[in-house]
């Protein structure tokens, strides 16, 4: 009675003979996990996935940069821009590291040219002035909060820009 009750219970139960060798294969593959390093769960299999994740979230990160970098620019043709495109995405490591190389001092200028546009941007928007700076400087010295040098220092920087 309990084998005519487990085989009517089970999943199988009535299923075609291909149906019941793809449920049994899927259930064997569930079984069977690949691991990098033999010996199930270990700290170096551990260290080895943690060193996998991190390598892709460099490279998701330098890929990132690289291609904001590539379709900002406006001195590179689109031919030039598709071409580094297709070497970012067939030879990605070799890619990533090829823009780096040939272009990685224009990109720095490049952010270093954005940030300053966006703070002058900000300082309009919020109504910055180096004049009331400046007052909020001598401000501070008369009431003896900062010394001559940085006072001299402070407004150097704030008449320099």
């Amino acid at each position: 009675m309990s084998a005519i009750l487990t085989r009517l219970l089970s999943p199988l139960a009535g299923a075609t003979a291909t149906e019941r060798t793809a449920c049994q294969l899927r259930e064997e593959s569930w079984g069977e996990y690949t691991m990098l390093f033999d010996g199930g769960f270990t700290f170096r299999n551990f260290v080895a996935d943690a060193f996998a994740i991190f390598m892709f979230v460099i490279w998701f990160w330098l890929f990132v940069s690289v291609a904001s970098d590539l379709f900002r620019r406006h001195d590179v043709s689109g031919w030039a821009k598709v071409l580094w495109v297709i070497v970012l995405v067939l030879f990605s490591y070799i890619g990533i590291f090829a823009y780096l190389l040939t272009q990685g001092r224009g990109m720095a200028e490049r952010d270093q040219a954005r940030a300053k546009h966006a703070r002058d941007d900000l300082r309009q928007i919020v109504g910055f002035s180096p004049a009331d700076e400046i007052e909020k400087l001598d401000r501070l010295k008369s009431a003896g909060k900062i010394s001559e040098q940085e006072y001299a220092g402070l407004r150097a920087r704030l008449i320099s820009g």
